[in-house]
C-alpha cells in the first residue's frame, strides 16, 4: 500500500453534504465527494466521465483535523431567479455556510502507486483551477504535503492509518502555537480527530452519503460511505521546532500507552 498526503489549508472552506439552492451547508471536514471533485479538476476530468470519477472515489480516504475550524454563514442575494417553468424571475436570498480557519491532513491509500504519482503531478500542475468547495476558497499553501522540510515526501509507503498517527502536525500559525493557556477553556488540544474510510460491516462506524458516482449536471448521484471517527495523540515526534519552542504540550507517556492499548484492542 502507498498513501498520498495532502494539506487542505485556507481561510475558508466549504464541504457541502445536503446543500440546496436556498441553503448551502458545510461539513466540519472534507467530504469524499469534495476531495474527488478537486482531484478531477486537477486531472482535467469532465463531469460526465463517470467511470473515472468512480475510479477516484474507490481510493481509501482518511482525514486528520490538525486545526478545527469554525462554522460561519452569510447571505447572498441572487437576482433574476426563474421558477420551475422558467418564468416570473425574482430576487432570492440564499444562506451559505462555510468553515473558517480550518486545517486538514488528507490521505489517499491504494495499491496503485503509479496512480498516486499521477495525482501528485496533477496537484502540482493542475489542468483546471482547484479550490475547497467554492471557487473563491483557494488553497493557502501547496496541497501536496511533505511534512517538515526535507524529511518526508507527499507519497509514502506507510498505510493510511499509520501515517495519520505519525505525520508531522501541519499547524503553522503563531497565534495558535503561542495562544494564552491560563484558562482551562484555552488549554490546547492534545488529540487530533480522524475520519477514515472503514468496512461497512465493522463495529462503531458511521455512514456518510458523500461517495460520488456521477457529477453530471442535474444528475449528480452519491452512495453511502462508512467511516470510523477516532482520535490520534499529538506526540512529541509530530511537533515542529517552532511549536516545541512555544511550549505546546503533548500527551504524557501514560496517556500515549493508554491510547495505543485502546487502538490495538488489548
Amino acid at each position: 500500500m502507498a498513501t498520498l498526503l495532502m494539506c487542505f489549508d485556507a481561510p475558508m472552506q466549504s464541504w457541502g453534504t445536503r446543500s440546496q439552492f436556498a441553503s448551502r451547508d458545510t461539513a466540519t471536514e472534507p467530504t469524499k465527494s469534495g476531495v474527488v471533485g478537486l482531484l478531477a479538476a486537477a486531472l482535467g476530468i469532465p463531469r460526465d466521465a463517470d467511470d473515472k470519477i468512480k475510479s477516484l472515489a474507490s481510493l481509501r480516504m482518511g482525514v486528520r483535523v490538525d486545526r478545527e475550524g469554525v462554522v460561519e454563514d452569510d447571505f447572498h442575494t441572487v437576482q433574476n431567479v426563474p421558477n420551475t417553468e422558467g418564468k416570473n424571475h425574482r430576487t432570492a436570498t440564499t444562506r451559505r455556510f462555510y468553515l473558517a480557519d480550518a486545517l486538514f491532513l488528507v490521505g489517499l491509500e491504494t495499491e496503485e502507486k503509479q496512480l498516486l504519482h499521477q495525482l501528485l503531478n496533477a496537484l502540482t500542475h493542475p489542468r483546471w483551477p482547484v479550490y475547497f468547495g467554492r471557487k473563491a476558497f483557494v488553497p493557502a499553501r501547496p496541497i501536496p504535503s511533505s511534512g517538515l522540510p526535507g524529511e518526508r515526501q507527499p507519497i509514502t509507503n506507510q498505510s493510511l492509518d499509520d501515517v495519520l498517527g505519525t505525520h508531522p502536525w501541519l499547524e503553522n500559525q503563531p497565534r495558535t502555537l503561542t495562544r494564552e493557556r491560563s484558562k482551562p477553556q484555552d488549554a490546547p488540544a492534545t488529540w487530533l480527530r480522524t475520519i477514515v474510510d472503514a468496512d461497512p460491516l465493522a463495529l462503531e462506524v458511521e455512514l456518510r452519503h458523500d461517495h460520488p458516482l456521477s457529477f453530471r449536471q442535474q444528475q449528480r448521484s452519491y452512495a453511502p460511505r462508512a467511516v470510523r471517527v477516532s482520535h490520534v495523540p499529538l506526540t512529541p515526534e509530530m511537533i515542529s521546532d517552532e511549536a516545541a519552542q512555544a511550549g505546546w504540550p503533548t500527551l504524557t507517556e501514560d496517556a500515549r500507552r493508554s491510547h495505543q492499548t485502546h487502538r490495538d484492542g488489548t
